[in-house]
């Protein structure tokens, strides 16, 4: 990363509480293929997310701890703040002298941008405006909540928008909070009931949802020039799964999530040379 910054544009998208179970199934039977297609060999990497909420996976994130492959490490970081001790710093890390990750970039250039979703994002409160807060330009509205059925859509469409209005030559940090997969999402599959509730299967059909529309905010995260991706969930959900029902909590489906890095070639580079899925 310490050779991507400064030249490429950042995408981070985070598929709020997806879980790894799902998003490995939905890509082995073809149901995201606009995913499927950009991630490295096809496959999601099974990673352990740093927190078992949004609030704090999130902050862990923004400070530079992404989720972790899951097998025995040390795992060397893409980012890190710049501190003696660290076991994960490698040399290619990005290092930065700022307190979390989005005013380091920041302070290398970058316009840093927030489209949020889940309510840690809606700046309607105190604790609502923590985490949008370190971002020079943050954007929420109620379309691009947790109860919009065309959020994903709504969100996207502000993307374009924001890339459509910056110079060319300023770089972009872009971070978009993904909030169709978060509880309620039975909407999002057909002759599913408010009354029936969410299910493993509505989850997938938001997943689903989520991959219609991804491949333009792809286009436009790349649409000036390369761009770094990175897609990942925060945390997984649980559904009856051994009782349990929901997040914040302990379970192997809340900690085990679905990872990916990739580049996606700028206008000038052609797909063909395979830099759409390669990692770094």
């Amino acid at each position: 990363m310490a050779s991507v910054v400064g030249t490429d544009d950042l995408l981070l998208v985070t598929l709020d509480t997806l879980r790894f179970d799902v998003a490995a199934e939905l890509a082995a039977a073809g149901r995201i293929p606009h995913l499927t297609r950009l991630l490295p060999g096809g496959v999601w990497e099974r990673r352990h997310a740093p927190g078992s909420f949004t609030y704090a996976s999130h902050q862990a994130i923004f400070a530079g701890f992404l989720p972790t492959p899951a097998q025995p490490g040390p795992h060397p970081r893409l980012f890190a703040a710049r501190f003696a001790g660290s076991e994960t710093t490698a040399e290619g890390t990005f290092v930065y002298d700022a307190p979390d990750l989005v005013s380091g970039l920041a302070e290398a250039g970058y316009r840093t941008v927030c489209i949020g979703g889940v309510g840690f994002f809606n700046r309607q409160g105190p604790l609502g405006n923590v985490l949008p807060g370190l971002f020079q330009e943050s954007h929420w509205e109620p379309e691009f909540g947790v109860a919009s059925p065309v959020s994903f859509e709504a969100q996207v469409r502000r993307a374009e928008e924001i890339v459509s209005s910056l110079p060319r030559d300023q770089r972009l940090f872009l971070f978009v909070n993904v909030a169709a997969l978060h509880q309620p999402n039975w909407f999002h599959l057909p002759g599913a009931t408010r009354e029936a509730g969410d299910s493993r299967a509505t989850h997938a059909a938001a997943l689903e949802y989520v991959d219609r529309h991804i491949g333009r905010l792809f286009a436009a995260a790349s649409s000036r020039r390369r761009c770094f991706a990175i897609v990942s969930s925060d945390h997984g959900t649980a559904y009856g799964d051994d009782g349990y029902t929901g997040h914040r909590l302990g379970h192997e489906v809340v900690w085990t999530v679905p990872y990916a890095q990739f580049f996606l070639p700028g206008p000038a580079e052609s797909p063909a040379g395979g830099q759409s899925g390669e990692t770094r």
